[in-house]
């Protein structure tokens, strides 16, 4: 029986749904509630007393900074532990949000196991005391989802463990590497760095609408499962990037035969917020005036 509330926050159903459903599996104690941005969540958490708050931070209406900057300011959440999940890695973003009172930082995409952690940080004692009172071991990981995961994409491990793994954000994740030059008469390619909760799959983008993505990565990369979750950087211009978060929807090989040296990957968007929406659209709109 659920002993303790969480508060998922995000514009994004589809990132609600993969948290709550890892909250669910890992910690039946907490009883998830879910808000499509930070407005909604404030109106809840009014009516409704949490003892925990995981939340995005690029939201319509009212971002998570906004909504962590509120809740510290009442006296029955002051203590409440908050954790940021969010694309937004870099260190300025990191140290705002700790300067506002985050409990915790979470990049997406993230791995169950990655969340499990940080709520196990964040909840300490009254979370175990709540697991030890139902039965529930807290020290066993859930990981029956998993490997049923795992069977059915057949998802492919990498080779051996990267030496150092840049943080979501960084110059190492946020952009690729600089293409060849491209022959005359044809476009440069347009680079996408597509990150996973384990790797970040270099690639160029083939096509992209407001949909989905399809980009083109050398198959000696580690590559996702089917229904994973993705963030794609993509340049908007003037130095600025767009994190645009999604599921790995295809994979498929290029050609037909079984050594091709490239994989096709399908990435549908699952961001609502209008900003992001508007991001993406210019940059549609400036690939395909490119590639005529």
């Amino acid at each position: 029986m659920a002993t303790l509330k969480a508060l998922v926050v995000d514009d994004a159903s589809f990132v609600r749904d993969l948290v709550k459903r890892t909250v669910r599996q890992r910690f039946p104690v907490i009883e998830t509630t879910d808000a499509q941005n930070g407005r909604r969540a404030q109106s809840l958490m009014s009516r409704t007393a949490f003892d925990l708050v995981l939340c995005d931070w690029e939201m319509p209406e009212m971002s998570g900074l906004e909504l962590l900057r509120w809740m510290r300011q009442q006296p029955q959440y002051q203590k409440v532990p908050f954790i940021m999940i969010t694309s937004r890695g870099d260190k300025d973003h990191v140290i705002e949000a700790v300067q506002e009172g985050v409990s915790e930082y979470l990049g997406k995409p993230f791995s169950p196991e990655g969340l499990s952690k940080k709520i196990i940080k964040v909840m300490g004692a009254r979370l175990k005391q709540a697991m030890d009172r139902s039965g529930k071991s807290l020290a066993s990981p859930a990981e029956a989802f998993k490997e049923s995961a795992a069977l059915l994409t057949q998802k492919r491990e990498p080779a051996a463990e990267p030496s150092a793994r840049p943080e979501p954000g960084s110059p190492g994740v946020a952009r690729a590497a600089k293409p060849a030059r491209p022959a005359a008469g044809r476009p440069a390619p347009t680079l996408a760095s597509v990150r996973f909760a384990d790797s970040t799959l270099k690639s160029v983008i083939k096509d992209i609408n407001l949909t989905e993505v399809r980009v083109l990565a050398k198959r000696d990369q580690a590559f996702p499962g089917i229904l994973d979750q993705a963030v794609i950087d993509i340049e908007i211009g003037d130095g600025q990037m767009a994190r645009l978060n999604g599921y790995v929807h295809q994979l498929q090989a290029v050609d037909k035969r079984q050594d091709t040296d490239f994989v096709s990957v399908t990435i549908r968007f699952v961001d609502e917020d209008p900003q992001k929406l508007e991001d993406l659209s210019r940059f549609v709109a400036r690939f395909r005036a490119s590639n005529r």
